[in-house]
């Protein structure tokens, strides 16, 4: 391991720790720890705060301010009451609702959706604080099943790079979609056990100040609603950008482009207003998210990937029990994945190095394939991506109350997928 690696690696530590003991603002570690990179000369200052001009980024921005005029349309009030009326209800079957309604929507988006996640966190974070059930139990459960399809058809993308890394590695075997999705759905199964064994267990506090709740009482009483014209622009702007996001893996930047157009829109038709624009495309989330894309990027710059991706291979050596291996693939890529910020750039590392130990062992690398690549969308248990940062910094966790549940969540899962993998495709 270089220098340059264990720098990187040390920066990397001192951020998370930041975020998570919370004596800096949100959003303010991962703009340290870009500045540290570039003193110590793993980064310029370009690759430093990349992240600002990240098109995820941009898109999570653009997304911000549609929300901020959604919020003054009256799809919100219904969504509210909504939300309200099973919140109100409380219990253990209000709360797997509101779960299973957002994976259903997850499902239409598709897995790691960023307009999805930031629309459903946002909205729940409207949620009121109610003992029956507090907003702190819907935000964690609810911010991730954003991320879990209940019905898992839309998985192209991670489809597509199995079929492209087996036949890379001269593998020409034939991939049921059907059961792809299968195996997707092993994963949101796992997820879904996690937030039943945590229920009772998942922290109780208002996820907004005293203060906060009556300016928005406040506000909701005084604030006139939008001429209907203005909903329909509103509701255009918004289903204009969710197309361009679903079409960008065809259309390129132009896709990203089309959020930004749907701001425009909402700036010229005064739905919202310049100031009111400007700070949802400032939030903190923003700066963390940006942020955290500059650390990650120096952090794989360096090499630790393919160092971890070989080290680990060759430790495994060619006996070695089928789910283990698996198993083992599926930690790594995800950890690494979260820690550098490549998620098909650590599925392209690791997948051929499982492929490689499967054929030495003379087993199927299907299902290996198919675990390793959906993994390296599961990580989620550090607050250092876009979803987990909403999640912490929406809901106002603790580290022991974020680890509490990301942690289990992250184990369970994979133990699920590595599961469903393997009865899909068996070895």
């Amino acid at each position: 391991m270089t220098i340059q690696m264990i720098i990187a690696l040390a920066i990397t530590a001192l951020m998370i720790v930041l975020i998570m003991i919370e004596k800096l603002p949100f959003g303010a570690p991962p703009l340290l720890a870009c500045l540290l990179l570039v003193i110590f000369g793993i980064t310029d200052i370009k690759g430093a705060f990349a992240g600002f001009s990240n098109s995820t980024i941009i898109m999570l921005a653009e997304f911000m301010a549609i929300i901020a005029a959604l919020q003054k349309t009256n799809f919100i009030v219904v969504f509210k009451k909504a939300m309200f009326a099973m919140a109100n209800k409380g219990g253990f079957k209000s709360y797997m609702l509101i779960i299973l309604v957002v994976m259903l929507g997850c499902s239409m988006f598709g897995t790691g959706s960023t307009a999805y996640y930031v629309l459903a966190i946002g909205l729940l974070s409207t949620l009121p604080y109610n003992k029956k059930l507090p907003p702190s139990k819907v935000i964690m459960t609810a911010g991730f099943a954003a991320n879990h399809p209940l019905i898992p058809f839309n998985t192209a993308l991670q489809y597509g790079i199995v079929i492209a890394v087996l036949g890379a590695a001269g593998q020409s075997v034939h991939i049921s979609v059907f059961k792809f999705a299968i195996v997707n759905l092993f994963l949101s199964l796992g997820f879904l056990l996690n937030c039943v064994i945590q229920y009772k267990f998942l922290p109780d506090h208002p996820i907004k100040g005293e203060d906060e709740e009556e300016l928005e009482e406040v506000e909701s009483e005084n604030t006139p609603s939008l001429p209907k014209w203005k909903e329909i622009v509103t509701y255009g702007a918004f289903i204009f950008a969710v197309v361009g996001m679903l079409l960008q893996s065809r259309i390129g930047d132009a896709g990203y482009a089309m959020a930004g157009l749907s701001v425009a829109v909402i700036l010229f038709t005064k739905v919202l207003n310049f100031t009111e624009i400007r700070d949802a495309l400032s939030a903190p989330i923003i700066l963390m998210s940006a942020g955290v894309i500059g650390v990650a990027d120096a952090l794989g710059s360096t090499g630790l990937t393919n160092l971890v991706g070989q080290t680990v291979a060759n430790m495994l050596g060619t006996n070695i029990n089928p789910f283990l291996m698996i198993f083992a693939f599926c930690i790594l890529t995800s950890l690494l994945a979260t820690l550098t910020g490549s998620t098909i750039g650590t599925v392209y590392v690791f997948t051929p190095l499982a492929i490689a130990v499967c054929s030495n062992l003379g087993l199927d690398p299907t299902a290996a394939a198919c675990a390793i690549v959906i993994s390296g969308w599961c990580g989620h248990f550090l607050p250092i991506d876009g979803m987990p940062a909403m999640v912490l910094g929406y809901g106002k966790y603790t580290a022991k109350e974020f680890w509490k549940f990301t942690i289990p969540q992250y184990f369970i899962r994979l133990l699920a997928l590595t599961v469903g993998s393997l009865l899909m495709f068996p070895m």
